[in-house]
């Protein structure tokens, strides 16, 4: 279970992070709620559930597939691949770098489709 513990702890410190970004726009941009209209906060909010919404998917996957004794080293690559997406698409996201947001996304989906074949795999 360390690769799925290793996971929970980037993982929330990326989500952490991305929410506190979030909320330190809201204070220096005088929005209480919603985007304001304003263009940095929409980028900012939609990092941040992005980042949520893949996140939880695939968190709950590894804990299946560390249920179903995968591997340690496929786990590893599961987790240090998915990672490495979730930087990338956050990054792309926050610093109008559109290329890192495609790419980030697209190994993202091919994470969680590793993940969820591998899952499948296992309990055939």
């Amino acid at each position: 279970m360390i690769w799925f513990s290793l996971f929970v702890l980037v993982h929330a410190l990326l989500v952490t992070l991305l929410a506190l970004h979030v909320s330190r726009l809201r204070v220096t941009l005088r929005i209480a709620n919603g985007d304001g209209e304003d263009r940095r906060m929409r980028r900012a909010i939609r990092a941040h559930a992005n980042a949520v919404e893949h996140v939880l998917i695939f968190g709950l996957l590894m804990v299946a597939l560390a249920l179903e004794q995968a591997s340690a080293t496929m786990q590893a690559l599961l987790v240090v691949g998915f990672a490495v997406s979730r930087l990338l698409h956050a990054y792309g996201m926050l610093a109008p770098a559109f290329r890192f947001r495609q790419v980030g996304a697209g190994l993202c989906y091919l994470f969680e489709l590793a993940a969820i074949a591998l899952l499948g795999f296992a309990l055939i």
